[in-house]
C-alpha cells in the first residue's frame, strides 16, 4: 500500500495529470431523446436547460399529473417527471439524466476536477433542498408556518450569498449543471413578487447578480412554455394556502 501511495506521489506533473483527464466521449452518443414533462415543474425545467444549453435536439410531451396515462406510470418508477427516452431506454430522475447528458454530449457543463465536480453536486442538492422550502413556502396554511418557511428559505438565500464569489454565474463565466439547477428554483421569485412577496434579495447582491444572469439567460427563458407564471399563480391559488389569498 505504502509502495503504491510512494508510486503516485513521485509521478511527473504531466504523468499524473493524465489521470484527471476525461474518457473522450463516444460517437453518436446521444439520439432520439424524447423528454416527458409537466408544464411548471422546475426538475423538469433542469433537464431542459441541460438539454439547450447543449443544442441537443430532443422531444418533449407534456402530461397531466393529476392524471398520469397508462403508458407513463409503465415507464416511470416512481410516477414522476421528467423521464428521459434515449432509443428504447428510460432514464429517471433529474440529476440522473443531467449527469447522462453530461456525460455523452458537449460542451461538458460538470468541472474536470473531482472534487470541485463533488462540491457542485451537492450544491445542486442544496437547490432541491430549496425547491422544497418555496413548496412549504407557498403550501403553508398559516401564519406561522408561512413565516417560518419564508425564513427558511431567507436562510438558504443566504447560505448562497456566502459561498458566490464575483459571478455572473455559480462558477464565474462558466455555465454549469449547477446553474442549470438554479435556473428554475430563481424562476419563482418574480411570480412571488408580483404577489407582493418582496424583499428577497436585499443584502444579498450577489445572489441577485447570479438570479438575473440566469432568468435573462435564452436556456432558462425558453425551458417553460408561455404563459408559465399565470399557470403557477393558479397551481398556487389551487393548494389554498396563505400565498394563494394574494391571488385574485
Amino acid at each position: 500500500m505504502l509502495a503504491a501511495v510512494g508510486r503516485i506521489c513521485c509521478m511527473s506533473l504531466p504523468e499524473a495529470s493524465l489521470h484527471l483527464q476525461r474518457p473522450p466521449l463516444p460517437e453518436n452518443a446521444v439520439s432520439n431523446l424524447h423528454l416527458i414533462s409537466f408544464d411548471i415543474c422546475p426538475y423538469v425545467q433542469r433537464a431542459v436547460i441541460t438539454l439547450l444549453e447543449k443544442g441537443v435536439p430532443f422531444e418533449r410531451t407534456y402530461i397531466d399529473l393529476a392524471n398520469k396515462p397508462d403508458w407513463f406510470l409503465k415507464i416511470s418508477p416512481l410516477g414522476k417527471v421528467p423521464v428521459l427516452q434515449v432509443g428504447n431506454e428510460v432514464l429517471f430522475e433529474s440529476a440522473v439524466i443531467a449527469e447522462y447528458l453530461d456525460e455523452t454530449t458537449e460542451p461538458r457543463l460538470h468541472p474536470a476536477d473531482p472534487l470541485t465536480r463533488a462540491k457542485h453536486r451537492a450544491w445542486i442538492e442544496f437547490a432541491s433542498a430549496g425547491l422544497m422550502s418555496l413548496w412549504n413556502y407557498y403550501v403553508a396554511t398559516d401564519d406561522k408556518a408561512f413565516a417560518a418557511a419564508r425564513a427558511d428559505i431567507e436562510a438558504k438565500l443566504d447560505r448562497l450569498e456566502g459561498v458566490l464569489e464575483d459571478g455572473p454565474l455559480f462558477a464565474g463565466e462558466t455555465f454549469s449543471l449547477v446553474d442549470a439547477a438554479y435556473g428554475s428554483f430563481f424562476r419563482y421569485f418574480p411570480v412571488l413578487e408580483a404577489l407582493g412577496e418582496t424583499g428577497w434579495f436585499d443584502g444579498r447582491p450577489k445572489v441577485a447578480r447570479w438570479k438575473d444572469a440566469l432568468l435573462a439567460r435564452p436556456s432558462v427563458q425558453n425551458a417553460v412554455q408561455p404563459g408559465y407564471a399565470d399557470k403557477l399563480q393558479a397551481f398556487i391559488k389551487g393548494k389554498g394556502g396563505v400565498l394563494a389569498s394574494r391571488i385574485a
